[in-house]
């Protein structure tokens, strides 16, 4: 399938003709942050073959693309969030490209291009590396700034499931590594040492060097060298749309005074604590240098939130992180010394204060690092798109984006309703309409910081969605047993608020996510960090002929949409009870070609009744590709509208 390019224009995204599109798509996929095939989580590791593992076959090997990519069209889809990361590209060792995994990547995002799927490739990464928690940069970093990470787990530096979970137990939730404990790890000192050093190491850690260049140097153009290995591959593909710049990065140390422990939220940091130990900067330095450190632990509330509940010492079997040989960067830079095993604070503000003033995250930290990206792909594609992100937690902080960005940058922040993430339960306390008035409130907020960028820029939200081992996962046992009928109606209520506010608010999505190799057990869920919010499953394919094989709470998902507009939209709507669907628009006549419906069999299993005013139009039904095109005969206000026909009658 041939696709017309799509670019940024504004506050919006237009094709070649200059019809209005709608990006509406999945994260592909959850898995892809792990090597393949046994790369996963769900396996014991001590990561010692780093350098030789291949991500090849992530997201699916390339014999079972056309089906994943033809069923993920057919719910709708018609953009992915493509991820790669760093450790894919580069894990060899510096410079050494991993060229037979690029030239899959490739491959893969050209049958997505055949399958009539946009894209946006996101260099992934959670907690920075899979030796720390999650994935992302490749193991040599560690030992090129100095850092031993078969020390992580003895010292306490990093959580990581490897080296917690109990694999020959037949407990599948352990309370050694609670769930999704894993963002505990950013404020962890192997996680505090590498994001610090990545931001700001030519100010913090002016004199420390690797291969004759700043360690802040090094690191992010080795990040960006790979990130331009990808782009190179796909410069020449239409349908390609631009690169996110980097999944919910850390911050590190920045910003926090040397000796602060983050308790709770308050005016002067209004962060959400996470859980785990409250270390400030001068522990986590102490904890590396294998210091033990006694501290306050928060854990998870019945909210969501994180409160101090205990204390007590961490590493106390004094192990160092560092190699033999290497000195703290930050013990040589001045930031602290210790004196009787015990750290001494010397400079208070290193992580707060830049020649003389606060430090700005925004335009110290982000916006250098927008331009380098946009220059680092734009070399290759000028017409790319920036997708960009902050960290995690900036909205909830009352962080901006930075006031300097460059030309046509996407805010592609990301939302969760946390209760429904850490609690596990879609239990709306205030009934419905006051929880889709809060999606709503939420996801306007978060768009709302779109309306600062110079020249006004879409906003699409990267990632949102749910959890599907709801309740310790009662619906997969549901389905064990065979049922089939009434599934999945926490998730379905839940992803249809959500779309709901996306509609309402116009914004564009890439819901997260789907994973070819998901199972419906809560060891395993997406291959990482028994994690499960993949719309689709293996597990639960009844007949593989069926085109929906494998979908979880489709009904939720699933729904009519117009990703393209031959004019300009005004108003979007579906209410998933009665099954209308509204799009009032303003057609123009001079923009070729027709403003597309995606009607899904899902909502609409008996077929569907159209009804257009406003307008003369001529109308095309395909029901075999559940889509419907009107093509406006001359400009003006328009109104579209689907409703299932009548039921017959007794």
């Amino acid at each position: 399938m041939s696709l017309q390019r799509v670019t940024q224009s504004g506050s919006l995204f237009l094709d070649a003709s200059g019809a209005q599109m709608t990006l509406r798509g999945v994260n592909l996929g959850g898995d892809s942050k792990v090597p393949y095939p046994d790369g996963g989580t769900q396996f014991p590791s001590d990561f010692a073959d780093h350098r030789e593992v291949s991500f090849i076959g992530r997201p699916f090997p390339l014999a079972e693309a056309d089906e994943h990519l033809a069923r993920i069209a057919r719910w709708g889809f018609n953009t992915l969030r493509l991820l790669t990361t760093w450790e894919a590209v580069e894990h060899a060792g510096p410079g050494l490209y991993d060229d037979v995994y690029l030239d899959y990547f490739a491959e893969v995002a050209r049958l997505a291009g055949e399958h009539g799927l946009y894209l946006f490739v996101d260099f992934h990464q959670d907690v920075w590396s899979r030796m720390t928690g999650g994935d992302g940069a490749p193991g040599w970093i560690f030992e090129s700034v100095g850092l031993d990470f078969t020390a992580f787990a003895s010292a306490e530096a990093a959580h990581v499931m490897q080296a917690r979970y109990d694999y020959t137990s037949t407990e599948k939730r352990q309370a050694t590594y609670p769930q999704m404990s894993w963002g505990s790890n950013y404020r962890l000192p192997a996680n505090g040492v590498m994001w610090t050093l990545f931001w700001a190491g030519r100010w913090v850690t002016p004199d420390f060097t690797i291969d004759g260049e700043n360690v802040q140097d090094f690191l992010q153009g080795h990040y960006l060298g790979a990130m331009d290995a990808v782009a190179q591959r796909l410069a020449h593909m239409p349908h390609v749309l631009g690169f996110d710049t980097l999944n919910e990065p850390g911050l590190g140390w920045l910003a926090q005074p040397l000796s602060y422990r983050h308790l709770a939220a308050s005016a002067a940091n209004p962060e959400r604590p996470r859980i785990g130990p409250a270390l400030a900067p001068l522990d986590a330095l102490a904890l590396a240098r294998g210091c033990a450190v006694s501290v306050p632990v928060l854990t998870r509330q019945e909210d969501g939130s994180a409160a101090p509940t205990d204390e007590r010492v961490f590493n106390p079997d004094r192990v160092s992180i560092w190699r033999d040989g290497t000195t703290c960067p930050f013990e040589a830079a001045g930031v602290y010394r210790l004196e009787g095993g015990a750290p001494v604070a010397l400079r208070e503000d290193a992580f707060t204060a830049r020649n003389g003033r606060n430090v700005k995250l925004d335009d110290d930290v982000f916006a250098p690092f927008y331009a380098r990206v946009a220059e680092t792909i734009r070399r290759r594609q000028p017409a790319w798109s920036v997708f960009a992100e902050m960290d995690a937690f900036a909205h909830a902080a009352g962080r901006l984006f930075p006031r300097e960005l460059p030309e046509r940058v996407v805010n592609a922040s990301h939302w969760y309703d946390v209760r429904t993430l850490y609690l596990k339960r879609f239990e709306p306390r205030d009934g419905l309409e006051a929880t889709a008035a809060r999606f709503r409130d939420e996801l306007g907020g978060i768009a709302s910081a779109a309306d600062a960028f110079p020249g006004g820029a879409p906003t699409l939200i990267g990632e949102f969605g749910i959890p599907y081992d709801l309740a310790g996962g009662a619906d997969y046992a549901r389905w064990a047993a065979g049922q089939r009928d009434s599934l999945w109606p926490q998730h379905e209520a839940a992803l249809d608020l959500m779309y709901d506010a996306i509609d309402a608010l116009g914004l564009h999505s890439t819901q997260w996510n789907y994973t070819a190799s998901n199972r419906n057990d809560l060891r395993i869920g997406d291959n990482w960090n028994q994690e499960d919010l993949s719309i689709f499953s293996a597990d639960q394919i009844d007949d593989a002929r069926h085109p929906d094989a494998g979908g979880r709470a489709l009904g939720g998902f699933c729904r009519p949409y117009a990703p393209r507009v031959q004019g300009r939209t005004a108003l979007v709507s579906f209410d998933r009870d009665s099954g209308r669907f509204e799009l009032r628009f303003t057609a123009d006549a001079s923009i070729a070609g027709a403003t597309v419906i995606y009607a899904p069999r899902v909502q609409y299993p008996d077929g569907w009744v159209v009804r257009f005013e406003g307008v003369p139009a001529e109308i095309v039904r395909d029901d075999a590709r559940q889509r419907i095109a009107l093509r406006a005969l001359s400009s003006g206000e328009a109104v579209l509208t689907l409703e299932r026909p009548p039921a017959d009658p007794l």
